[in-house]
């Protein structure tokens, strides 16, 4: 039934199966990816005809993950997947960037590539198996891929680079590294690293590329057994003609408007010479539809032969500048009175207004994936309204780019935050792109570090981006420095670099063309440390470090740790103690398994309140030592005082005053404030006190006048000694006399005893000696 083909390789350590011709047989193009015990699914389908009067490429890439895969349920109502996740949108961002590039120019087709994980064993992240499925899937289905492309994750741990990490070695080790590569030359990169060198960062991509390559040749394995026959393309029309009419209607014109640096002003004047194009070529409208789609997209490519050829053969650009100057850069923190920490940053004509917000652990973002339940104390929220560009549009929740380029921000922060235990809070970096024109995450990345420095949050060092871009035409190429929107739409490479002065803390890069070699690539990394450099600089005119200070806005946070042992006195009987003690101060109270209790509320004297009545709870009472307390019941022998949040202890009537106090009630009532010391705590716990001691007023010891109490004559009672009246009582003897009464009396004899035995001779005979007969007798 099944004709099923197989390619194998070893991947760091570990068996890569490329499996096809067992499951779903009636896509284009289906592959089982297996890597150790992580198994995806990829199917590829393409429409055979180009919808009428589309002029783009459809190319739809979806990544589910199956909670069934990791043996789990779906959490909430409906109990299955839904939507895609924000890692699903990742990953299909992940798959689709490196494959769009290697379709011909002019494929319209729309074509599904659909990735679903079917098994996962918490070791191998099916991200790369999935990008490995849809390569090898692509490539066997017969459309007109021009892959394959391999994919392989690289870690870095004690100066070594690690192919294929685990989750623990990532999350040990300074680098999380994805490359996509042809056989040739690197197509995608997506990085997060703890201030690493550009010579490292580098040497992982060679790495992975490296690694690439043996990928390329499995797929290529199966695609020699199990590919089907590639789709025949029409010949692509002769537009020479086409192109040289409107490069004499509307060259000059374009050539003008390039030269304008405003970008409205340029916008303006490319948008009347595309009219005029239009109307030009109108009868082709009627006539022949896709003649005239294909004579206005002419219009795209006239316009990148004159952007590029200005940058090759003259070094100038759309707005004037050389190839490494960075526009004109102004920073303002603390910009939003009530934020909690706040930044505008404006680079050109790309500005973002970002802040930053302070929460407690209860504010921590759930997320719900394959490896279970975890908690995410910092995010990063990215939006572009349309109105940043001018235009009229979709405004709303975010979609995959606003995603996308969100993380990238996200990665690019995320190692320079304190830890857990130094800066116990949850950050939220908020950032809304105000105006756009190229490499809008990038200011994300230097407005949210001015933000959170605004808001207090302890950076190890303030992080800068840059945009850098790529034109290159056979063996000449030129690397630009903070990249335009239209020399990103017109350029081969959209390469983003972020980090601090010590290195790089996060790498994209995108390719428009079948790669580039890693001589470019250096060359990119160079001159952007140099404009990263630039940027940090004009950063700290704003706000050189970070504020001791937190807002008077932002909660404050105070930690302790306590026994393990206390933490049920701390919680209480159904958590009726600390809900007590949240209600009564207004502090929130936190406290996990470990005894690590957080206290945070805005109000500093909640916070004190909250954390003294937690440590009165947990503390030992300490013999010697002054108590402020609260009479908190009255006896007859004296009272009871709570001293210790939760400790109760006896203050006796006799250490009241230190004269004699005949009722308590005369003396204290129930709710007075009182100040005790400690006397004594017995081994149960009970804690005997004394108010006399304790001057009442200012709380200071006072000396002890009572002179203390006269031993007993001749010390210790010891024995008892003889009897009151001096005499002996004498033996009890048989008959004997039993001695005078106390009155003075005689007595006289025993009576007779008779038969009746002894208490020594009754132990013998069972213990049934003075029972009746009809009970011993047999």
């Amino acid at each position: 039934m099944f004709d099923i083909k197989k390619s194998t390789m070893d991947l760091g350590g570990k068996t890569l199966t490329l499996e096809t011709g067992r499951v779903a047989r009636q896509a284009d193009g289906a592959v089982i990816a297996t890597l150790g015990e992580t198994v995806v699914l990829c199917a590829v389908t393409a429409a055979r005809s180009v919808k009428e009067g589309q002029d783009f490429f459809p190319l739809t890439v979806h990544y589910q993950e199956k909670y069934s895969a990791a043996g789990r349920i779906p959490g909430g109502f409906f109990k299955r997947e839904r939507g895609a996740t924000e890692k699903e949108t990742l990953v299909s961002r992940l798959i689709d960037r490196p494959i769009r590039p290697l379709f011909p120019e002019g494929f319209y087709n729309e074509i599904n590539v659909i990735a679903q994980v079917l098994s996962y064993d918490g070791e191998n992240e099916p991200d790369i198996v999935a990008m490995i499925a849809a390569s090898a899937a692509l490539t066997i289905s017969g459309v007109p891929f021009m892959g394959p492309i391999g994919a392989a994750r690289v870690g870095y741990q004690n100066g070594e680079y690690i192919l294929n990490p685990t989750l623990d070695q990532v999350k040990e080790g300074d680098l999380d590294l994805v490359v996509a590569a042809t056989g040739d030359a690197v197509m995608m990169v997506e990085s997060e690293a703890k201030e690493l060198s550009e010579e490292v960062m580098l040497g992982a991509v060679v790495f992975a590329h490296d690694a690439s390559k043996k990928i390329v040749d499995c797929i290529i394995d199966l695609a020699e057994q199990a590919a089907k026959d590639p789709w025949e393309l029409a010949p692509v029309a002769d537009q020479s003609a086409a192109k040289k009419k409107l490069k004499t209607l509307i060259g000059k014109d374009l050539t003008a408007a390039y030269k304008l640096t405003d970008k409205q002003a340029r916008q303006n004047a490319i948008n009347d010479a595309r009219t005029k194009a239009r109307d030009a070529f109108a009868d082709l409208k009627e006539s022949d539809p896709a003649q005239y789609l294909g004579t206005l997209k002419l219009v795209k490519k006239l316009e990148a032969e004159i952007v590029r050829t200005a940058i090759l053969k003259e070094g100038r650009r759309i707005d004037g500048r050389d190839t490494k100057t960075v526009r004109p850069i102004e920073a303002m923190v603390h910009f939003l009175p009530r934020a909690h920490g706040s930044a505008l940053f404006t680079r050109g004509e790309t500005q973002a207004i970002c802040t930053t917000t302070l929460g407690t652990k209860d504010a921590e973002q759930m997320i719900d994936g394959l490896n279970g339940l975890h908690y995410e104390r910092f995010m990063l929220h990215y939006n572009f309204p349309p109105y940043s560009v001018g235009e009229v549009g979709r405004f709303g929740a975010p979609g995959r780019r606003e995603v996308g380029h969100g993380k990238l921000a996200w990665r690019a922060l995320n190692p320079v935050l304190p830890s857990k235990e130094e800066f116990p809070y949850t950050i939220r970096v908020l950032s809304d792109i105000t105006e756009s024109n190229g490499s809008s995450s990038m200011a994300t990345v230097c407005g949210g570090s001015l933000s959170m420095m605004d808001a207090g949050v302890p950076l190890k060092r303030p992080v800068s981006g840059i945009a850098m871009g790529l034109i290159l035409e056979g063996k000449d190429y030129a690397v630009i420095s903070d990249i335009l929107g239209d020399e990103d739409h017109l350029g081969d490479m959209d390469f983003k670099v972020a980090g601090t002065s010590a290195g790089i803390t996060s790498l994209q890069m995108d390719i428009k063309i079948a790669g580039i070699t890693e001589e470019i690539m250096k060359v990119a990394l160079a001159q952007a440390n140099e404009g990263r450099a630039h940027i940090l600089g004009e950063m700290a005119k704003a706000l050189g470090e970070t504020r001791t200070e937190l807002s008077a806005h932002a909660p404050r946070i105070e930690t302790f740790t306590i026994d393990k042992s206390k933490i049920r006195e701390v919680i209480g009987t159904g958590g009726k103690v600390i809900r007590e003690i949240v209600a009564t101060t207004g502090a929130k109270v936190d406290i996990d398994d470990e005894g690590v209790i957080k206290v945070s509320s805005s109000d500093p004297a909640q916070i004190e309140a909250a954390v003294n009545w937690i440590k009165g709870l947990v503390e030992e009472a300490e013999v010697g030592k002054i108590y402020n307390g609260k009479v908190v019941n009255l006896v007859d022998f004296g009272a009871f005082v709570n001293f210790m949040g939760g400790k109760d202890g006896l203050v006796h009537v006799s250490e009241i005053r230190n004269e004699r106090v005949e009722k308590v009630a005369d003396v204290l009532s129930e709710g007075q404030e009182v100040k005790v010391k400690v006397l004594e705590v017995d081994p149960r716990g009970k804690v005997r006190l004394s108010m006399r001691v304790v001057d009442q007023e200012t709380g200071a010891e006072l000396e002890d006048t009572r002179p203390a109490r006269e031993p007993r004559e001749g010390g210790d009672r010891g024995p008892r000694g003889p009897r009151r009246d001096g005499g002996d009582r004498g033996p009890r003897g048989e008959g004997g006399d039993r001695g005078p009464r106390r009155d003075g009396g005689d007595r006289g004899p025993r009576r007779d005893r008779g038969d009746r035995p002894r208490r020594e001779e009754s132990k013998d005979d069972g213990g049934n000696a003075g029972l009746p007969s009809f009970i011993t007798d047999n």
